[in-house]
């Protein structure tokens, strides 16, 4: 969603050096903001409410600071204070819509765009960012009415083309969205998940060639980009790789975090859910307390659901952005910045349990993976994973999907867990999430590490 955090401050009726004094604190404030140094912009809004307490600029962009830390019940509440210091202002409004769409909380959202547009109706952020809404919603005409809306008034914002660009794509629009994708990677050419939602859009509407052309496209501009060679692989029916690679990974992830948990939500992704209650079922259903370890944690969605089983949770992850999101849950002990095989073969005979939701997903071959498994598992631990999943009369034993994971034959699953030591003890079909009103179905996998004699 896109944020007024850095707007100027406006001048409030005080006295000549009084005044000028707080301008100057303020727009030192809001130039480490821009900058990402929170905490000398901290420092100053503090001084500056210690001065002139309930000063609004200040709550607002505290605000801002605590959402951006994930504190977001100290957002919403600093927020709405600024509100009632400024009852006319809009860009508080604004923002306060962006922290209650991170909560997913979207009536709520949809509300407070609405009133920031009500004192200010050209307010450009706030009706791109209704606009994103509208679509998620599949209100489809509203959205487009408000990109539209935007560009009139800014028609140089990236995001508002961009915005425009998937909201065409998903009315069937394909070449008015290819075009407004192109003003959008124009204007912001370095942004990978807007430069990426297109030619994904055409794979969900079966259109691969045309995909893949805009991949090879972006190819010769970009010819060292992980991202463009999982993607064109995946979708021109190529040599496949065993498994994505770490720099796809890592660059797709990072450009995803920020609106990872509010699209996921969209999708009614269940991974997490299913996965955390069969891991405390294996558990003994917390009768124990667990050292266990989330891998490929993402931002941390399966964290909270297990916290309880565990007296020390670790996770790990390729995608700083995303461990800085898993971070603001204040739920696990340590966060590592790794690679998932690269972390579980430094931690040998360390964890009770290890879980897995939807990043195996990323593996074509899975041997490796579940090595290393086994043997960062004591004895009796159990590993608990989803993959998607092929049909059993597949030929063969993995798949690289169009849209870039992988899916996997039930047997295959079983076979390198028993190869690796481990012993299936679930392994059931489920829906995983939704995408384009389809359902995504995938194994919900659970093991246990066999003792050193059975595994030999």
């Amino acid at each position: 969603m896109n944020a007024q955090t850095a707007d100027t401050p406006r001048e409030r009726p005080l006295q000549g050096g009084a005044r000028l004094a707080q301008r100057q604190l303020l727009e030192r404030a809001v130039n480490w903001l821009r900058a990402k140094e929170l905490e000398k912009a901290q420092s100053i809004l503090a001084s500056i409410l210690e001065r002139w307490p309930g000063q609004g600029d200040a709550l607002h962009f505290l605000g801002v600071i605590n959402h951006r830390r994930g504190h977001s019940d100290a957002a919403l509440g600093l927020i709405h204070q600024a509100i009632c210091a400024m009852p006319g202002e809009p860009a508080p409004w604004n923002n306060l819509g962006n922290v209650l769409v991170e909560l997913q909380r979207f009536d709520e959202a949809t509300e407070a765009y609405e009133k920031c547009l009500a004192l200010q109706p050209n307010f450009a952020d706030a009706l791109n960012n209704l606009a994103t809404i509208h679509r998620r919603r599949g209100l489809l005409e509203q959205s487009e009415a408000l990109c539209r809306r935007v560009l009139a008034l800014q028609p140089e914002l990236a995001q508002a083309w961009y915005n425009l660009s998937l909201t065409l794509l998903e009315q069937g629009r394909v070449e008015d969205g290819l075009m407004a994708n192109s003003r959008a990677i124009v204007l912001w050419p370095r942004h990978l998940q807007a430069r990426n939602a297109v030619p994904r859009a055409l794979v969900h509407l079966g259109r691969l060639d045309e995909a893949a052309r805009l991949y090879r496209e972006w190819l010769a501009a970009d010819p060292d980009n992980p991202v463009i060679h999982h993607h064109l692989a995946a979708c021109s029916g190529g040599a496949a790789p065993e498994r994505a690679s770490d720099g796809y990974v890592e660059r797709t992830f990072d450009a995803f975090a920020a609106t990872f948990d509010a699209n996921l939500a969209a999708l009614g992704y269940r991974a997490p859910q299913l996965v955390a209650d069969l891991v405390q079922q294996l558990a003994g259903n917390g009768t124990k307390r667990l050292v266990v370890a989330d891998l490929g944690c993402g931002t941390g969605l399966c964290g909270p659901l297990i916290r309880g089983i565990a007296e020390q949770l670790h996770g790990c992850d390729l995608s700083a952005g995303m461990l800085e999101k898993a971070e603001r849950r204040h739920v696990y002990d340590t966060l590592h910045h790794r690679e998932l095989v690269a972390y579980l073969l430094e931690h040998a005979t360390t964890f009770d349990a290890l879980v897995c939701a939807d990043t195996l997903c990323y593996f074509g071959e899975l041997a490796q993976a579940t090595a290393a498994a086994a043997g960062a598992l004591r004895a009796g631990g159990s590993f608990v994973f989803t993959v998607e999943a092929l049909p059993e009369d597949a030929s063969e034993d993995y798949h690289l999907q169009p849209h870039g994971r992988y899916a996997h034959r039930r047997d295959y699953v079983a076979t390198v867990l028993e190869e690796s030591g481990l012993r299936p003890v679930t392994l059931r079909q489920e829906v995983l999430r939704f995408e384009a009103g389809r359902p995504v179905n995938g194994w919900l996998v659970g093991a246990v590490r066999q003792s050193s004699s059975a595994a030999d």
